[in-house]
């Protein structure tokens, strides 16, 4: 059977962020889309900006009906603003398009091999395929896919092992094993067989599979608003709309106080008609929250953006927003909590039998055990006692007794000697049986390696002419990973409750509960326990999040408000969640909602910067506009600015400016640092709140002195 040529794809490099618009690649970059995003049909989905830009376009008409230095500076900054605000998007949303032009190089022109008969229980390659485009195949259609040959869509694995890279997708260069049945059967089209072979079928029709997914939403071609976005939005437009109104009540007070217009008869501010257009406009624009509105779109896409940058794909930026307000946290135990794989952490012998005979009988029962605990068993006995780990090729004549769910033992008959392991029932059953008398310690440390959450593995031998006797238990433990305590301690200074989700009987989950370290534990846990403790949690008002990764799984993950699905999972499970971890690492739940809390954060922190801001500007502006005709306003002009013009213009470019300033915070994010809700609020308007008041009133100054300097403006 011939198989055609694949093309083979390089290990995807992780997006990095750039540096914000102070990198001048990005002004390049960015500068085509931040024209294109001038069009109206574009500009109304940001209401803000657009009333700037309708601004700009007015004082472009009135600049040329009645040119001069004043008009047309004020003109060109207001554009520069609206241009600052779109390259801002553009430049977060170019984060995007790096990352979604790295994951196109997976997509390849590739040729599927579909089983003429569509049966999954075929026990060799060598069976009858077609070839189609990859582009033709249909949801329920079975692949063959063999080793060098590109996966052509998702799917799951029906038949087979293999080893797999999936670099191409995740950036992870080692291979990954991908089988049928279990929790890690589902593959990804654009990846790459290394070894053997499988069959898949396909669970995805063309166009729609998770890479094409990946692409649109990194692109941000299926992002939507968030309802905190919206609702922001509203405020945003609600303020626009009041500084509307006072800045239009302005004209009928100028008007009103015609009489003293022979005070400046020729100014660029005021003239016998009231306040200038330009400076009506100029006005609004600074005074309305220009600055979040400029950046609100940003912050969002970054806050998606970060995610990626760790290899989560994030469904919608709800989920982001969400995983921010999170304030239960469900974990499995198995895999999350722990190894998942029970390790020998002790040998307990009975009163008579030495530690080392006890180790060096586990060690021969386990050299022909594969399994993690096998493995673990002869790995301890090495490093706790001295014992030479040994090959079963070195036992001439051993007999390798395999475990049975009927015998619930395992061991090794040799030289003479039987070496019994496994259930303390079944192998006290066994000693009897062989006119032992099992020692009546023995059933005091079983109830001790239970009590303490642990497995016990009872281990017993029979000397050849002599009864069985016990010799003692193996204490296997799934091992909690390292620094989980820490870990939790972080959630809890969040806010944030764990609970330990398990399938281990009440007395195992609560020792392991403690020495992880979280807050309550549900044992015995079937699917539908999941699903009830989520709702209760809800109908108590708390945001839910857990992560999963099996079919099981699945309608809990739908369930709770932000369900993070592994790569590694079942189709089930990543179509149910809201979130993908690309590395399925389930311990990566606590840094996405860091991240949420970050993007929550940063749009408060520049909010209240944006409208902290507008009071300097009133400071700068309004004493501007009126000192001519009411003279007792010019004690309001604490900044000793030039004169009207300058002090209009200032506060204008400043405007503009402090868009650019902002555009690196927007993009990473306010730095957060788990605390009580009123230490980050207090934080919050010390830093943004003050800095925004004090900031303008420094950098208006400094301008107003570089303006002041060109002539016309003194």
């Amino acid at each position: 059977m011939a198989t055609k040529p694949f093309k083979t794809v390089a290990p995807r490099k992780k997006a990095q962020a750039p540096n914000g618009l102070l990198d001048p690649k990005q002004w390049v970059k960015s500068a085509p889309a931040a024209f294109r995003k001038l069009d109206p049909r574009l500009m109304w989905r940001n209401p803000v900006m657009l009333i700037v830009e309708i601004g700009a376009a007015f004082t472009t008409v009135l600049a040329i009906v009645d040119p001069g230095v004043f008009a047309w500076t004020i003109t060109v900054w207001l554009w520069l603003t609206v241009l600052f605000a779109n390259a801002a998007e553009a430049i977060a949303e170019g984060r995007g398009k790096a990352q979604a032009d790295s994951l196109r190089k997976a997509k390849t022109d590739t040729v599927a091999r579909r089983l003429q008969v569509q049966d999954h229980q075929i026990d060799s390659p060598d069976v009858a395929t077609v070839d189609v485009p990859a582009t033709e195949l249909h949801r329920g259609d079975l692949v063959l896919v063999v080793a060098g040959e590109t996966i052509p869509g998702d799917g799951d694995v029906v038949t087979g092992i293999a080893s797999v890279d999936e670099s191409a997708i995740t950036g992870e260069s080692a291979p990954v094993i991908r089988e049928s049945g279990g929790d890690r059967s589902a593959v990804m089209g654009g990846t790459k067989v290394l070894s053997d072979w499988i069959v898949i079928r396909v669970t995805a029709e063309p166009g729609k599979s998770f890479l094409d997914r990946m692409i649109a939403l990194v692109e941000g071609a299926e992002r939507r608003k968030t309802p905190n976005e919206i609702a922001l939005n509203i405020l945003l437009s609600a303020m626009t709309l009041i500084f509307l109104l006072a800045v239009v009540t302005m004209q009928p007070v100028a008007i009103f106080s015609k009489d003293y217009m022979v005070a400046a008869p020729n100014s660029a501010v005021l003239n016998e008609d009231g306040v200038t257009g330009i400076v009506l406009i100029s006005l609004l624009v600074c005074l309305i929250p220009t600055t979040i509105g400029a950046l609100l779109s940003a912050i969002g896409i970054a806050g998606m953006d970060r995610l990626v940058q760790r290899n989560v794909l994030a469904m919608s930026g709800r989920a982001v927003e969400a995983s921010g307000d999170v304030d239960t946290l469900l974990l499995d135990k198995t895999g999350t909590i722990t190894y998942g794989n029970r390790r020998a952490s002790a040998f307990l012998a009975v009163p008579g039998i030495a530690g080392s005979h006890l180790a060096d009988a586990a060690q021969l029962s386990s050299l022909a055990d594969e399994t993690p605990e096998g493995r673990s068993i002869v790995v301890y006995a090495k490093e706790g006692y001295g014992l030479r780990e040994r090959d079963t090729g070195e036992l001439a004549g051993a007999e390798w007794i395999e475990f049975t769910a009927q015998t619930r033992m395992s061991g090794v008959d040799v030289d003479g000697t039987q070496i019994r392991k496994g259930a303390a029932s079944s192998v006290i059953d066994w000693v009897r049986n062989n006119d032992g008398d099992p020692n009546p310690r023995i059933e005091d440390l079983v109830d001790q390696v239970s009590r303490e959450g642990g497995t016990p593995l009872v281990v017993a031998e029979r000397h050849e002419g002599f009864p069985a006797e016990v010799l003692g238990v193996v204490y296997l433990k799934d091992v909690v990973k390292e620094g989980m305590a820490e870990r939790f301690a972080r959630l809890r200074a969040m806010g944030i409750r764990t609970v330990m989700v398990t399938g281990d009987n009440p007395r195992t989950a609560k020792a392991i509960a403690a020495e992880a370290g979280v807050d309550d534990f549900l044992a015995e846990a079937k699917p539908e326990d999941k699903m009830a403790l989520i709702k209760r949690e809800q109908e108590s008002g708390r945001m839910v999040a857990m992560t999963g990764d099996g079919t099981n799984d699945a309608p809990a993950l739908a369930a709770a408000d932000v369900g993070v699905a592994m790569n590694t999972g079942t189709s089930a499970a990543k179509e149910a969640g809201n979130m993908v971890d690309l590395d399925s690492d389930p311990t990566k739940l606590i840094e996405i909602v860091a991240i949420g809390k970050q993007l929550l954060m940063t749009r408060g922190a520049l909010t209240t910067f944006s409208i902290a801001n507008d009071i300097a500007k009133y400071f700068a502006i309004i004493p501007a506009i009126f000192a001519v005709i009411y003279p007792g306003l010019d004690a309001l002009n604490i900044m000793r600015l030039a004169s009207p013009e300058s002090a209009i213009v200032s506060a204008v470019i400043f405007n503009a400016l402090i868009i650019i300033a902002l555009v690196p915070l927007a993009l990473k994010g306010v730095a957060y640092k788990p605390g009580a809700a009123s230490a980050l609020l207090r934080r919050n308007l010390l830093v943004y709140g003050l800095g925004g008041i004090i900031t303008p009133f420094i950098g208006i100054k400094l301008i107003d002195l570089a303006v002041a300097l060109i002539p016309g403006m003194a």
